[in-house]
């Protein structure tokens, strides 16, 4: 591969001007395609095989046209203190607004509260519900505006009024600002990097590049595969990530090919076949990873997935062609300042004594990552233990671990979604908020309007159920939907376990009355979503991570580096959910981050966590690791190769983890407490698997393997495919090519391991 990858990087070199309009024009084509393909149709968040779903579909079913999905706003309306809503004059104010709301543009309808005896037992509350005849994306300015007015001129009237619902509701990007400050975060860490504006504005510019590519397809594609909005969310965050990070490799690598004194034609070339090999394989695992998702079996989490895994693919390419064509147009510019001028002295320096000019390129060996790797050779089993102890340790809160996803609750108290939220809460109980919608199918029944009463009346009288509301039956008089309403909030664990006891009376009601019945609602649909996730994030692991072990099985043809890979990313994961349940469950830390309502973590994020930072945390494996490969394979021993590695990759391995953690870290100043918990979650993630695990874990337990640690079965070793990874095929048609700097005063500590 690595013979392959360096005539690639040479021919983009020479055809640079080719290369470049290629991409051009491939960014021209799929954003024309993008702005002409008709708008993607709204497919909802199904979540097959879960019980709420089966509902949700048999509601469809029986009740034709019945399941709205248009906007909603939950007028609620709080008395001042020692007065009641009922009194004469705040009932008129609250009869004003609605008449008001329900005459507004796309209005379907508008409830009044005294009608519907939607007020409290002390009457110190009420809501009213308005429903809409669009979706909350199509409500017009002068629908909000109607609602809006009509809410404060109660306000003016003495009353204190909230509006639930999405009608208003502001719908948070995970993209915007907090994106654009972590390009200028990771523009910072490539300056300081690199120390040239044309190294580091080459990455950036290469990342946008694809990332325009990436999002323009999804964009064009979105209406024939039934992408959404959101699908494209992964893909965007991860596409600049992994598309600075990868162009970084090589540019680092044409850097110091370059210095070796190599043109700088085949210096492209060796680092599309050194670098560029590496950045394949690390995208691969992002990939496998990715593309896992689908495992899981929820559509939306499946989309993303591969939209990402796509994203990630186009980095790869990118970086394998479109870098070393902008090398071509920036041969020296790309150099720092004083390589560029060892470029423009060539001639003299080559006049120099052999034993000068050696000298001269030594003077880079001795870095601070050289420094570290001899830190830890001297010391690796304290260094092992105190990485393991301290991730293990901020690991234990996942024992602790609640699944949910957070609602209104979450929100912050400065939005009116929020304190509708705590109003509703305060005025009817904690579990008005989370209402279970259970369906009841009588089809076949000789009595179903027996049947649909003895099942109210039995889960009514269930412990934890404080009302049920009158059933309500289709046309055809075979199906039923009533709602029970539970004593404690959504995401109390109460309320898991009464949704688990309704559902464990159906075999005994089902015979007694013959008809079935299923257990849905917001709050149910939560909580089997996040069984879900449970159930399947251990068939995902098994498939990520065995198709990784495989494929690193094959960079590194060791059977142990591949194992450490694993559990190290294992240790780093589990201290990740620890943090995040530390924060976001038990509150450690909360007003930090701005954190106002602690409570369930996200029922997606495990997955999310677990395939993003495996990807990214075998991209740190593969490119730190295959520099310690490439010099064992090059002669040097296994201390010495540790060494080198950390000399050469450790500096751009740490900045690719800034430029990481900077991304993710913008999206923690969000509003929206889910996003904040994913950025979060991601960040701290990144920084215990790229500075604990892969700095420090991975450098200590090589050293205690030595050569140990490289041995492969020779029946293994026939069987695997020899891609070349270390470029061993360009050291032997150039000697000089592909072989590392030697480093001529290792210390004895780290030659003999």
């Amino acid at each position: 591969m690595a013979a392959y990858l360096y005539r690639l990087g040479r021919l983009a070199f020479r055809r640079r001007w080719w290369v470049t309009l290629l991409w051009v024009a491939v960014l021209a084509a799929v954003g024309f395609g993008a702005v002409k393909a008709p708008a993607a149709p709204d497919t909802g968040n199904s979540m097959p095989g879960i019980e709420s779903q089966k509902a949700f579909d048999l509601m469809d079913q029986r009740f034709p046209g019945a399941k709205a999905d248009g906007a909603n706003a939950r007028i609620v309306f709080v008395a001042p203190h020692g007065e009641k809503v009922t009194a004469a004059d705040n009932r008129a104010a609250v009869e004003k607004v609605v008449h008001e709301v329900s005459g507004g543009p796309q209005v379907a309808g508008a409830v009044d509260p005294f009608q519907a005896r939607a007020v409290s037992k002390d009457a110190g509350t009420a809501y009213a519900t308005v429903t809409y005849k669009v979706a909350a994306d199509d409500l017009t300015d002068a629908a909000k505006k109607t609602l809006e007015d009509a809410v404060q001129q109660a306000r003016d009237a003495g009353l204190t009024v909230e509006v639930g619902g999405n009608a208003l509701a502001t719908q948070p990007a995970a993209g915007g600002a907090a994106e654009g400050i972590g390009i200028v975060i990771a523009a910072a860490v490539l300056l300081i990097t690199f120390g040239s504006l044309a190294a580091a504005g080459l990455p950036l510019l290469t990342a946008i590049v694809g990332v325009g590519v990436s999002m323009a397809s999804i964009m064009a594609l979105a209406s024939t595969f039934g992408l959404s909005g959101t699908t494209g969310t992964l893909a965007s965050m991860l596409g600049i990530a992994v598309g600075i990070d990868y162009a970084m490799f090589v540019v680092s690598r044409y850097r110091e090919e370059r210095a070796r004194g190599h043109e700088p034609e085949e210096a492209a070339g060796l680092a599309a076949g050194t670098a560029g090999s590496a950045v394949v394989f690390a995208g691969l695992t992002v990939v496998i990873a990715l593309a896992g998702l689908s495992v899981v079996g929820i559509p939306m989490l499946t989309k993303m997935g591969l939209a990402a895994a796509g994203a990630v693919a186009i980095a790869v390419v990118i970086a394998l062609t479109l870098v070393p064509a902008l090398l071509a147009f920036l041969p020296r510019a790309v150099l720092s300042r004083s390589a560029r001028r060892d470029a423009k002295n060539k001639d003299v320096k080559n006049k120099e004594p052999k034993a000068k000019r050696a000298k001269a390129k030594e003077g880079g060996e001795h870095n601070g990552g050289s420094r570290w790797a001899r830190f830890v050779l001297r010391r690796p089993l304290p260094v092992l233990l105190a990485a393991v102890a301290g991730l293990g340790a901020i690991a234990l809160p996942v024992t602790g671990l609640q699944l949910g996803m957070p609602g209104d609750e979450a929100k912050s108290t400065s939005t009116t979604e929020r304190r509708a939220y705590d109003a509703l809460a305060e005025g009817f109980g904690p579990g008005f908020n989370g209402p279970l919608t259970i369906v009841v199918d009588a089809k076949g029944t000789a009595d179903a309007k027996g049947a649909v009463h003895r099942i109210t009346d039995r889960i009514g009288a269930t412990k934890g159920v404080v009302s049920v509301s009158p059933a309500r039956f289709n046309a055809a008089g075979d199906t039923a939907v009533f709602s029970a309403t539970p004593s404690t909030a959504p995401t109390d664990e109460k309320t898991k376990d009464l949704v688990r006891t309704i559902r464990a009376e159906r075999p005994a009601l089902e015979s007694a009355t013959h008809a079935s019945f299923e257990v849905t609602g917001s709050t149910a649909v939560n909580i089997d979503v996040a069984q879900k996730v449970q159930d399947a994030l251990i068939p995902y692991l098994a498939v990520v991570v065995g198709l990784a072990f495989v494929l690193l099985l094959v960079v590194f043809r060791s059977l142990l580096v591949p194992i450490k890979a694993a559990a190290g990313f294992l240790l780093s994961v589990l201290a990740a959910f620890g943090a995040v349940v530390a924060v976001f469950q038990w509150g450690w830390g909360a007003d930090l981050l701005g954190v106002e309502q602690t409570g369930p973590i996200m029922s997606l994020m495990p997955i999310f966590l677990v395939g993003i930072v495996f990807g990214l945390a075998m991209d740190y494996e593969v490119f730190l690791v295959t520099r310690m490969r490439e010099a064992y394979v090059h002669g040097d021993r296994p201390g010495q190769a540790i060494v080198t590695g950390f000399r050469h990759s450790a500096r751009v391995v740490v900045a690719a983890a800034l430029i990481m953690m900077a991304v993710f870290s913008g999206f923690v100043g969000s509003a929206e407490s889910m996003i904040k918990m994913i950025g979060f979650g991601l960040a701290i993630a990144v920084l215990f698997d790229a500075f604990v695990v892969r700095m420090a874990l991975v450098p200590a337990v090589l050293a205690l393997l030595g050569d140990r640690a490289w041995w492969l079965p020779r029946w293994l070793d026939r069987v695997l495919p020899n891609i070349d990874v270390e470029g061993e095929a360009l050291s032997r048609r150039s000697p000089a090519a592909a072989l590392p700097a030697p480093d001529t005063t290792p210390d004895r500590e780290s030659a003999h391991v």
